[in-house]
C-alpha cells in the first residue's frame, strides 16, 4: 500500500532539510495525534544520524502502539535533491503487524527559492492493510498540514 504527498513549502531546501533531521521537528510533526518517544540510552541525537534509532509509538499520547526502529539513510540526487530514506522495521505491538516499512522523503529546490518536499510511505501488512490504511493516510494527512505550519516558521 501506498501514501503520497508533495507540497511546495514557504522555505528553502536547507531549511525544510534541516526539519527532517531534527528529531524535535519529528516528533512536532506527528504531535498531538502520536507521540513518538526515543528508546536509546540518552535519547535522540540532537540531529538525526544515519543508522538505527528505536522510537516507542502512542496514539494521541496515551493508547500504545508499539516500537518501530527508525533505519535512517541519506541520498543525494542530482538537481539538489536531498532523500531520507527510512527502512526501519515494525517491531512490537499493533505496529508490529506491518511487515514491511519504506517511508522516503525528499526535498528540492523550485525556481523561486521554495522548496518542494515530496514524501512517500509504502507499506505491507497482509489483508490488515486495508485497515492501517484509512488509518496511516489521515496521520499522513495531519503530518502535511504540520509540514507547512512549520515550515513557514523557518
Amino acid at each position: 500500500m501506498r501514501i503520497l504527498l508533495k507540497l511546495d513549502l514557504d522555505c528553502t531546501p536547507d531549511a525544510a532539510w534541516g526539519m527532517l533531521t531534527d528529531p524535535r521537528a519529528l516528533q512536532q510533526l506527528y504531535s498531538p495525534v502520536m507521540t513518538v518517544t526515543p528508546l536509546e540510552p540518552g535519547g535522540f541525537p540532537a540531529e538525526l544520524t544515519e543508522g538505527e534509532h528505536e522510537v516507542a509509538v502512542r496514539a494521541f499520547g496515551m493508547l500504545p502502539m508499539g516500537t518501530q526502529i527508525i533505519n535512517v539513510h541519506f541520498l543525494q540526487r542530482s538537481g539538489g535533491v536531498r532523500m531520507l530514506r527510512d527502512t526501519g522495521p515494525t517491531t512490537s505491538g499493533l505496529l508490529g503487524l506491518i511487515t514491511t516499512w519504506e517511508h522516503s522523503m525528499a526535498v528540492s529546490p523550485l525556481p523561486d527559492g521554495r522548496t518542494r518536499y515530496r514524501d512517500r510511505l509504502r507499506f505491507t501488512a497482509g489483508p490488515l492493510g486495508l485497515v492501517f490504511w484509512p488509518i496511516l493516510w489521515g496521520v499522513w494527512q495531519w503530518r502535511a498540514s504540520r509540514i507547512q505550519a512549520l515550515a513557514a516558521t523557518r
